[in-house]
This record gives C-alpha cells, structure tokens and sequence, in this order.
C-alpha cells in the first residue's frame, strides 16, 4: 500500500486551506472505499501531518489536529499542499520554514508533490519550481512572478504535471486535480465514480474563463505604468507598438523588453487583454449584440475578435454571453 500524506501547515492559512485538506482526504478516502468495496485492495494509506499539535483556522472557530508529525514521516509516495499565505521562504514562519524543507527532503527521496492553489509558493519556496512550469491562483499571479521569476509561469492552465510535481489554480478547482490524481493512481474507473460521487467535471484543463484581468502595476517602471495607462483609457482604438513607442519617446526594442519584464505580457497581449477583459464586462452585464461589443473594445474584424477572445477566455464570446448573462436570452 502506499503513502498518501496531507499536510496541514502551521498557520498562515486561511478557510480555503481547511477546505482544500478535507476536500482532498474524503475524495482520496472515498477512491480507496470503492476499491475495497469492489473487492480490490485500497491504494493509499492516508495521514494528516504537519509540525503543531493543532492547527487553528478562521481565528478558531474550527480547528485540524495532524495525525503525525512530519518528522515521522520520512518515506512517502504522494504529498498534497494545500493553500497558504506564504509568499516566499524568507516570510514563512519557522514552522512552515520546517515543512518546506521536508518537503524538499522527501521530493528527493523519489516522492511525488501535488500544490493546491497558492501551495505552488511553497514549492517554489522549497527550490522545486526552478525552470519548470507551474500554475496558481490567477489573483496571486503578479505575486508569484516577482518572487520566483525564473518559474515557468502558466496561469491558464488547470493542472500542470512535470516530473512527479503537480499544480493546479485557485479556489476550488484543487476538487478536478485530486480527480486527476485519482486517475493516477487508481484508474479511471475509480476517477469516474468519484467525479460522479462528488460531482466534479472531468478533464477540466483551463481556468481562464475565471480570470479577471486587472495588470501588473507595482514594478515599478514608470514609462511602462504611463502605457498601460494609455492602453486602458483608449481601448477602443486600435494602438499600435510604434504609436507607444513614439508617444513615450522609447526605442521599439528597449520598450519590449521593458513592458515584458514589468507585466510578463506583450504590449500587444496586453493590450489584447485589457480589450477583453473589457468586453467581458459588457457580455456580463448588457444586452448589446457580440459587433456592438466588439466595436467599443477597438476591433472591426468579426474572426480576428473572436480568435483573440477565444485565445483569452477559452471560450467564444457568445459562449461566454450565454453563460454569464440569462438576461441576454431572455
């Protein structure tokens, strides 16, 4: 049988922590009762484990007490970490310091690592994100990118999967990687029952429909913050780079490099995204047709607005028209 490990850190979490840790017991559990029920022997065996005795949440209105210390456990076969408020190794509190070095430990020792949410800074944290790609909470994006800038950052995506370490998005999307993980290490009869069990979707791979686009705004760089600006007072036009580039009085090259580093997007992308996230809005609270729409963000082109909002979302605009605004269709 193998190792299932839960952590529960100490402190510096929030309800979503909480949620994410019995969330991931009770599917896990679940996935093992079906085993056993069809006459199959259970996969895991699954402890919660962490450094403090108890584990307090939402200012001890409830409460986790691990069934172990971490310091008992030095073989396991699979970690999940849930959600934290640690933002970087130097900020964790010692505690925490404690479990990140586990967890580099046992990562070591041929364990596998699953982060749930924003658990991806703990990994990144522990020195195990270095060069590899990873996703996290589209609202901590900005964050994670000034900390550990040579992660290979994908915020789009749902789950990654590289060489045993696994990630996913924010809230409650950790519910579709333990049903990946079922699969896993089960198989997809038993991930099946349990998308059904819990009623999960499977084989969910985006989270952009879920993203609001808001930019990086604290780097710090003047010329760069005096675009952005520009791009969002005058969304309806279509800007070019060379425009930019001429009313800031900055050389084409320098200025790429400069907007990159700052918001980890394109002039264009961000421009791209700033029209979206615009459109978004109107799809979401309006009754104005997908051309009305398309002309107040600055497009004149049915295919390429549809392409660039496909890109952005997931989805066609009148996808997301349908589904976040009934009174559209009404």
């Amino acid at each position: 049988m193998k190792h299932l490990t839960i952590l529960v850190p100490d402190g510096q979490s929030d309800l979503s922590t909480l949620a994410s840790i019995i969330g991931a017991y009770e599917i896990f559990a679940r996935a093992n009762r079906y085993r056993k029920d069809n006459g199959e022997r259970e996969v895991f065996r699954i402890e919660l484990a962490g450094i403090s005795k108890k584990t307090e949440f939402e200012q001890g209105v409830v409460h986790i007490k691990p069934q172990v210390h971490i310091s008992a456990i030095t073989k396991t076969h699979l970690i999940i970490v849930p959600p934290s408020l640690i933002r970087n190794y130097e900020k964790a509190g010692k505690g925490n310091r404690q479990l990140i070095d586990w967890i580099a430990q046992r990562y070591k020792g041929g364990a596998e690592i699953a982060s749930i949410c924003t658990g991806a800074f703990i990994l990144a944290s522990a020195g195990l994100l270095e060069g590899r790609s990873c996703s996290t909470h589209w609202a901590s994006v900005d964050s994670f990118r000034k900390y550990f800038p040579n992660v290979k950052l994908h915020p789009e995506k749902l789950i990654t999967d590289e060489k045993g370490i696994y990630t996913n998005g924010g809230g409650y999307s950790f519910l579709n990687l333990m049903i990946y993980l079922v699969e896993k290490y089960f198989d997809r009869e038993t991930a099946i029952f349990c998308s059904k069990i819990f009623q999960i979707e499977m084989d969910r791979q985006s989270q952009s429909i879920f993203t609001i686009f808001t930019g990086q705004k604290s780097h710090g760089d003047e010329v760069v913050q005096k675009a952005q600006a520009y791009i969002e007072a005058h969304l309806h036009e279509k800007i070019s780079v060379e425009h930019l580039c001429a009313q800031f009085s900055v050389g084409r090259r320098n200025f790429d490099r400069r907007f990159i580093k700052a918001t980890g997007n394109t002039p264009l992308e961000y421009s791209q995204r700033v029209k979206i996230e615009s459109a978004k809005k109107s799809f979401e609270t309006c009754r104005k047709t997908i051309n009305e729409v398309m002309y107040e963000v600055g497009y004149s082109d049915v295919k390429a607005f549809r392409e660039v909002f496909k890109k952005v979302t997931g989805m066609s605009p009148l996808e997301y028209r349908s589904r976040y605004n009934k009174e559209a269709f009404a």
